[in-house]
């Protein structure tokens, strides 16, 4: 299936909109993607027509509300190919999915003397849960290391994996590089000594076509904003199985079945894990971002944004000075770059005077550019509905920065 991208872009009302009087070239879809008309009614109806608090009142209205947000659960799980609706934990997003298995699983199944394996190019929501858990535990955070061109270096993996590996949390994209990591092969050498092992999917849930079964991961974590959904909805996926054997760390309205003075039990999966008034707008969104995707087709999606990012990388390296970071075997969605002498934060700040929205700093990532030895990049993140004429604009706005910054540099 072809996309028809100037009328999908007529779906997404911002990428009409000037800046200092330009047409907007967006290209920070790895921070947050834009939203479509489809998204935006489907926020105005629920709350139009359909605002209750689900799973509590019995009249008509609470009814629908419940009925809506398992109807959404169900699409979420099934866009990922979820074995049952109940594994889908609805979560405010990646960080805080992330964080809900730091404080289950870790705390009832970490000890001293344990470990747990991450990998260099982690984003901090994916680094600093385990490293905080590890030190209440008193337990050892390992990280795989990365080559010179930005891989995973999977013989180090197999020697960090030992008896004491409690689990392996890795990224599926990184954030920095665009490096797709190959889950099975991790997946697979973990599971063989019975250790799980969690994927962050924030960066690759638009731009892998995500099987969770096929993988075999034993828990998946995304956020809606970063696939065409508002902020404050995300997603913990976890095998049912590994799920019965967590233990809710939050507790209060809508994840208990029976309370009294001497004990509470809880409510059967997935509510254990959702405890407070649930962001049910925000699961309907989800489910109608996900849907909009399907209409286009996933396969198509994932075509157009890897010809997008192959164009960039290619016009990009013909920028005399430019170092794109990292050659991975497979990267998606994601251009990190440097112009010798000049600042990240001044090229970013110069191409937003120009229209462009880029990403300048460590994208919350600072134990991979301490690695790399780097104080931060510009980063070029395109999503499907933009255009070759945006990468070109790009390239060529970026080309009048560098001179004018050059020029101010030669300056006594």
């Amino acid at each position: 299936m072809s996309m028809d991208v100037e009328q999908i872009r007529r779906d997404f009302p911002i990428l009409q909109e000037t800046v200092y009087g330009r047409p907007l070239t967006y290209l920070d879809n790895a921070a947050t993607t834009q939203l479509p008309i489809a998204v935006l009614d489907a926020l105005q109806n629920h709350y139009r027509y359909c605002n209750a608090n689900p799973h509590r009142g019995i009249y008509a209205l609470g009814a629908k509300a419940t009925a809506l947000r398992e109807s959404a659960r169900a699409e979420i799980g099934a866009f990922i190919n979820a074995r049952n609706p109940c594994e889908i934990v609805l979560c405010s997003g990646t960080t805080d999915a992330i964080n809900l298995v730091a404080a289950s699983f870790g705390d009832a199944f970490l000890k001293p003397g344990d470990e747990i394996i991450v990998s260099a190019m982690e984003h901090h929501s994916n680094w600093v849960p385990w490293q905080m858990l590890c030190r209440r535990q008193g337990a050892r955070l390992k990280v795989i290391p990365l080559d010179d061109q930005g891989d995973l270096c999977l013989d180090r993996f197999t020697e960090l994996l030992c008896d004491k590996t409690r689990l392996v949390a890795v990224t599926q994209v990184s954030n920095v590089l665009g490096t797709v990591n190959p889950l099975e092969t991790i997946i697979k050498l973990a599971h063989q000594r019975d250790i799980p092992v969690l994927v962050d999917g924030a960066q690759s849930i638009r731009h892998e076509i995500i099987d969770v079964q096929q993988l075999g991961c034993d828990f998946f974590c995304f956020s809606g904003h970063k696939v065409l959904a508002p902020a404050g909805i995300g997603v913990l996926y976890a095998k049912e199985d590994v799920l019965r054997q967590l233990q809710p760390t939050r507790f209060g309205g809508g994840m208990m079945a029976k309370v009294d003075r001497q004990q509470a039990v809880a409510e059967d999966l997935p509510h254990t894990f959702e405890a407070g008034t649930p962001n049910c707008a925000g699961a309907v969104a989800l489910a109608a971002a996900l849907r909009y995707l399907n209409s286009l087709g996933r396969d198509a999606v994932q075509r157009a944004e890897q010809d997008l990012t192959n164009y960039c990388c290619a016009r990009l390296s013909t920028i005399a000075d430019l170092h794109i970071l990292g050659q991975p075997q497979h990267r998606a969605g994601v251009i990190s770059f440097n112009v010798n002498s000049l600042h990240p934060y001044d090229i970013a700040t110069l191409l937003d005077k120009l229209g462009i929205a880029v990403r300048s700093g460590q994208h919350c990532a600072q134990p991979l550019f301490g690695e790399l030895g780097l104080s931060g990049a510009v980063r070029v993140s395109p999503a499907f509905y933009n255009t070759r004429a945006e990468i070109d604009n790009l390239v060529d706005s970026l080309s009048r920065v560098i001179a004018l910054l050059r020029h101010q540099e030669s300056k006594p």
